[in-house]
């Protein structure tokens, strides 16, 4: 048998505060013993574990590995919305006329992600 990704982790300076705004965005919940000042912060969701580390190096460039994310019970338009509400960042818009493409955001420390469109919208297309 091959490794299995157990978590994805992301650098960051202050993990308690980065995972609570991704779990609003994901709809996930922190681990139990996860308290603000921890060097660390697990958040569990629907589509795997993000393992949150505090780093004391500012992050400087573009993210090697970003999140793409596709909207669940809404367009993404409509998600990209919500996320802007919870503090998101617009970085690069690559929406396109005919309602494809997708919308680069960054969370409130600055790493890259993408809002894709959701599967209905990718089927009204096909």
């Amino acid at each position: 048998m091959t490794s299995l990704l157990r978590h994805i982790t992301v650098d960051c300076t202050d993990p308690y505060a980065l995972a609570q705004w991704w779990a609003q965005a994901l709809d996930g919940r922190l681990a139990d013993d996860d308290f603000p000042g921890d060097p660390e912060a697990l958040l569990s969701t629907a589509g795997g574990d993000v393992l949150f580390i505090r780093v004391d190096d500012p992050k400087s460039g573009k993210n090697r590995v970003h999140f793409d994310l596709q909207p669940q019970d809404r367009t993404r338009d409509e998600e990209v919305d919500r996320l802007l509400a919870l503090g998101a960042t617009l970085h690069a818009d690559h929406r396109r006329p005919d309602g494809t493409g997708w919308a680069t955001l960054t969370d409130p420390e600055g790493n890259e992600f993408c809002v894709e469109r959701s599967a209905a919208e990718r089927a009204r297309q096909s």
